[in-house]
């Protein structure tokens, strides 16, 4: 059994990734689903701490997203738009998560991601594709390149005191960034986002730095860890850009899950003083 202070750390981390994944107006009892599948099933099921194969956080985050589609895709957008009269007030939003608010009161004041947008217009001519009036920020439509910061920051600082290592981080987001800039510059600039759309849009420095770098689930040497965030990035471009939703950090990491042992298998160094067996016939 494991002391207490595990319990006190780890737990909660897997609730705060969770809280933080979900989409602002979703009821209360989304959350407490999820937590409560990702500790009970997705940990604990598996033997308890430190030995579930895959995130429990992502884990409740997919049941939610498989489930319950139209809650876990009702996003507010960062700023007053065109047809909407006001942000709901602190009070007003405690009031949609814990009371019994009509759904098309909150329909009214949401809108689609700028990746869910983005995948909409694909296709069309890059004039209309920037009128979408969620992809009028600076880079990734407007507040979640500044999300995206404020999470890399985050993850630096982890970096900077040897919490996690760079390699994760990474090797998942220069993946990312290089396969979307072969599609967007060498196949079709109207079909395909450009890099640093994907790289500064949905949950990618989120996953970056505090999803993909999970000690229980990851790749734990270095080569590995290269491996294993690279093939991360690949899967998010794969399911972002053909896939059925639009962002895939969740979908990504828990593949990636699968193939962390055998991952571990061929990149783990070996024990020094370790020899191939001889293969020939002893000589006497």
């Amino acid at each position: 059994m494991f002391p207490l202070d595990h319990f006190s750390i780890l737990l909660p981390i897997t609730a705060v990734l969770l809280a933080v994944a979900m989409p602002p107006y979703s009821p209360w009892w989304l959350i407490v689903v999820a937590v409560t599948f990702a500790i009970l099933i997705a940990k604990h099921l598996y033997g308890g701490m430190g030995y579930n194969p895959f995130n429990p956080a992502m884990i409740g985050y997919v049941l939610l997203l498989i489930s319950f589609p139209l809650e876990m895709t009702t996003w507010v957008p960062a700023h007053t738009t065109e047809g909407v009269d006001a942000i709901p007030s602190f009070t007003q939003s405690l009031t949609m998560i814990f009371g019994t608010v009509d759904r098309s009161v909150i329909d009214g004041i949401t809108m689609a991601t700028p990746l869910d947008t983005f995948k909409t217009y694909a296709g069309n001519d890059l004039d209309k594709l920037q009128s979408a009036a969620v992809l009028q920020g600076d880079i990734a439509g407007v507040g979640w390149d500044w999300v995206n910061i404020a999470f890399l920051v985050g993850g630096l600082y982890l970096v900077a005191r040897k919490i996690i290592t760079w390699h994760i981080p990474v090797a998942m987001t220069v993946s990312l960034f290089v396969f979307a800039g072969i599609f967007h510059y060498a196949v079709d600039p109207d079909s395909y986002a450009p890099p640093l759309f994907h790289v500064l849009s949905g949950g990618t420095m989120l996953g970056a730095f505090f999803i993909a770098t999970d000690p229980v689930t990851a790749a734990t040497s270095n080569k590995g860890k290269l491996i294993y965030g690279a093939l991360i990035g690949v899967l998010i471009y794969v399911i972002r850009a053909w896939g059925g939703y639009p962002d895939a950090i969740a979908f990504a990491v828990l593949l990636l899950n699968l193939c962390a042992p055998t991952i571990e298998y061929y990149t783990q160094p070996r024990t020094y003083g370790h020899k191939k067996a001889n293969s020939g016939v002893a000589k006497s």
